[in-house]
This record gives C-alpha cells, structure tokens and sequence, in this order.
C-alpha cells in the first residue's frame, strides 16, 4: 500500500507557515511561498512564507527596539523564571501534538521521539527549566582592586543584544530550546529561523511561547530557505550575535559574513564521531546495537553526533559486526504515525543522492559491503529511503570514514592496541562525540581524556541539558546547555568606581 500522509495532515491541523514579527502573524510581503514535500512520500505537505530581505529588517527592528526599551532585559526575574517555567510545561503539555508535527515535518516517528529523551519534546521543556534557574544567578565579581586608591573593581554579565537563531531540519525540539531559552534567560531579543523543512513544528512551539507570556517583539520567526532569508539575517548590521546549527559550509559563510560587524557566533558544524569499542567491553553486541542504533533508527543518521564510525578491536572484530547486521535487519520503515515504525527516510532528494553517491565511493574504495547499500523501493518508493548499510574493513584515511555522510552508513574500522585506536578517533577534521566501550574503568577515562571531541560518553551516549555540547576542530565554535550557553549570550562588563572624592 502507497504510503500516503494526508489523513494525518487534518488530524494534526495543520496550518499554514507565516511569520511572526512584533507579535503579528502573517505572509511574506511580496507574497512568496515554499512548498514542503514529505520525505516519506514525496507529496505536498504545506506552505509557509519565505520572508524577503525586507520581511527579516522589520523582524531585526522589532527585536532592536525590544532590546534598547528594556522591557525585557530588565524585567524582575521572577517574572522572567515564571515565563521560562510556562514554556517548558506547555510544551510538556503539548507534547503530543508537536510530535505528530514534527512526523509531518521531517518524518522522526512519533514513537521515537516520544521514547528517546534527546530528541523528545521533554528534553526541550528540560532546557527550559534549566534555564529558568539561571535567571537570578546572572552575576559578576567584586574584586580586591590591584593598584591605587580606595575603589571598587566589578564585572557585570550582561545581556548580548538581538540574537539571529537558526535551525537545522533534525532536531527542533531540543536545539530550539538550547538557542531560545538561555538567549531569553539572560535578556536577549531573537530573530529566529528554523529550517525550510522543518518549519511548522517550530512554529506551533513559538505560539506556545507567545502563550506562556514571551511579549511581542522579544521572539520573532522568518522562515524561509537561505537565500533570500537566512542570508539577509547572518549579514543583518543590527545583529549582535548569530547561533546556528547545520553545515559547515554555512557556517563558514556565518563567520565571514559576521567579521564586517563583529558579531559573536556560536557553530555546531556536524562530526564524524567513533564510538571505540575495545575487546574488554562488557557487553559487545549491546555496543553494536547502541552504535548502529544511533546511525539507523530515528533520523536514520541524520545527526551531526551519531557514533558513524565505529572503531573496533580486532579480537571481537567479527562479533561486533554480526550484531551490528542483526540490529540493522531490525529496522522498521513506513508510515511516521505508525508505533511499530521506528526509523526515517533522508530528508529530500538532494541528501538522497548524496548518501547514495557515498556508498559507491565507498564501495569503490574497496570497502566490504556487509548490508544495506540500496534505495527502498515497493511501498517506499516515492520516498527517500536508504536501507542501513553496514561497511567492513574501512580504510580510516577513505572518503567514507572521513566525510559526514549524514545517512544511515557506519564504517566498521578494526585497531590492534589504545594507541592505534586514539590515533584513528582523532585523525579527522571533526571533534563533535565519541563512545568508549570497555569494562576498564582506568582505560575509559584515559580514552576520553585523549579523544578530542566535545563530548565523550562512556558504554553509551547521551545528552544533558544542563551540560556545554559542542565541539573541537571544525565541529565548531563555543558551547550550548548549561553555564556555557549562559556565558555565550552575554557580554563582560568591567566597572571601576571610587569609593572617596579624588579621581581614580
């Protein structure tokens, strides 16, 4: 049967893509309108504006006079915790319907997201909270003055100005909340833009925001692809700071658009993170569950951190790589909606082609196709399926291990000692996430102190919200969560004051 996403289209309510500037709902000036395909079944979802140059400088006005008013940084913090707390218990409370969105946006089945915490909407309604608590503790120093007479040496945080935010397709749920929430906790104004295809999801959590008590003018919303909106945002003169996740290319594009007014950025650029399996592991097939699980099931690889190489000791070589194909053959496609659906297809025909093209280089590489390596074709043929795909014997200088693919395709490396196994984690431009997998508790901790990647998890991986997320090398600049976030939406201000009549 042809899937078909038409009856879940009504029962979500989905409502047309407009822009939210100064509290206003509404189109594009000029009119202009992009139409989202599903990429399970290729038909036409919705429409939403695509904001012009001129629709994103009335949104950067209304957060400029926003943010010079006051009205919001220098609100009591009480009443800025208490918006905080509503939006994470709005989104808790609508959790069910943003999932069901988020299906219609880039087909994350609801069931995934509803049982896997990093890409829940929970996780965001966490971040919320987390950073409600840093409301009241946005403080400086008082420090004993190091020359001169009788005066006090201060520093001050404060608020870094109006924020362009903008967002990847793949995970709107935790990576709105960890751009939204501290740049709100610390007084900022936002100019926000979600990705192309994966709009309406952000937007019904932007209302839920403007329910919760966010005032007109603070969040702003263009939508709308790169060109014409996400360029005239990144280069907008009236921007204090730009925080993006997506593509290093686009990112490169934001630093160098950013030097003309030195704006502060803050880059999550992708990785090609290992997950190190070592032949003391306690549990060697679960490794090869957690990591294959990581590169198939839900965004089907389609996440900057998912462990898609996988760096595995030669004594338990074999058995790591007959888990990891029983695991893949696991995989189930279809329909979002569906419970028992527990994977996605790549997101459009462009990334379809691209994971393609990197199977036949790997194949042509002389990489050992183990399974996978195919487009779905029967009931999945209108979409943008990609079978698992498991390489054996990878070259760690190839293309494939290399390059983030960005697709369900783990390359399977095997190593002889720690050494040989550190040398290959770190031999990439990336530095994003790593796994260790051993019962050594001595062994672990030396691997993740040598492994130069922004977060290292140990028999597993997860994400915190209250912990900085980010990475080494070209995965990017800065930090998310956490104190890190605060200190990235804000600026140090020293001040020196007198305490008698005579000049300093």
């Amino acid at each position: 049967m042809t899937l078909t996403m038409q009856p879940h289209r009504e029962t979500v309510g989905l409502k047309p893509g407009l822009l939210y500037i100064d509290g206003e709902w509404g189109g594009a000036t000029d009119g202009a309108t992009w139409t989202h395909r599903h990429p399970a079944t290729g038909e036409d979802i919705g429409e939403l504006a695509v904001a012009s140059a001129s629709d994103v400088d009335a949104a950067v006005a209304a957060a400029r006079r926003r943010f010079d008013s006051g009205e919001w940084s220098n609100t009591r913090a009480q009443e800025r915790i208490g918006v905080l707390r509503r939006c994470g218990a709005l989104l808790r409370e609508h959790a069910e319907e943003l999932r069901g969105l988020q299906a219609l946006d880039n087909s994350v089945p609801v069931g995934f997201g509803a049982g896997v915490y990093a890409v829940s909407v929970e996780v965001a309604a966490d971040v919320f909270d987390h950073h409600a608590g840093w409301v009241d503790k946005l403080g400086g120093e008082t420090l004993t003055p190091y020359q001169g007479g009788d005066h006090l040496a201060m520093t001050f945080r404060e608020p870094i100005g109006v924020v362009a935010a903008i967002l990847p397709w793949n995970a709107p749920f935790l990576l709105f909340a960890q751009k939204v929430a501290p740049a709100l906790a610390t007084g900022c104004t936002v100019v926000l833009k979600p990705s192309e295809y994966c709009t309406f999801t952000v937007l019904r959590m932007v209302e839920l925001l403007e329910q919760a008590g966010v005032p007109a003018g603070v969040l702003n919303v263009v939508t709308g692809p790169g060109d014409p909106t996400g360029e005239r945002l990144i280069t907008h003169p009236d921007v204090d700071k730009v925080s993006f996740t997506g593509s290093r290319g686009v990112g490169g594009r934001i630093v160098e658009a950013s030097a003309a007014t030195m704006k502060r950025v803050s880059l999550e650029l992708g990785g090609k993170s290992p997950a190190i399996v070592f032949d003391d592991a306690a549990d060697v097939g679960l490794a090869a569950a957690t990591t294959i699980g990581a590169v198939t099931l839900g965004l089907s690889g389609q996440a900057c951190v998912a462990n898609t190489r996988a760096l595995v000791h030669r004594d338990v070589y074999d058995e790591f790589i007959a888990a990891a194909e029983g695991m893949a053959g696991m995989v189930s496609y279809g329909d979002p909606f569906d419970p028992g659906v527990m994977s996605a297809p790549l997101i459009n025909g462009t990334q379809l082609d691209r994971v393609l093209g990197y199977i036949e280089r790997g194949k042509a590489d002389g990489a050992r196709l183990v399974t996978g390596g195919e487009r779905l074709d029967g009931d999945y043929a209108n979409g943008n399926f990609v079978a698992p795909t498991i390489f054996a014997d990878v070259d760690n200088a190839s293309t494939l291990a290399q390059e983030e693919v960005f697709g369900p395709v783990l390359a399977v490396i095997p190593f002889d000692d720690e050494d040989e196994a550190v040398a290959m984690a770190n031999d990439t431009e990336y530095g994003l996430g790593a796994s260790v997998f051993s019962a050594n508790a001595q062994r672990t901790f030396r691997v993740a102190r040598k492994v130069r990647a922004g977060t290292v998890c140990v028999n597993g991986f997860q994400i915190e919200p209250h912990l900085p997320f980010g990475g080494f090398k070209q995965s990017g600049l800065g930090r998310e969560g956490g104190k890190s976030a605060i200190e990235s939406f804000t600026e140090l201000k020293t001040v020196l004051m007198p305490l008698g009549d005579e000049m300093m």
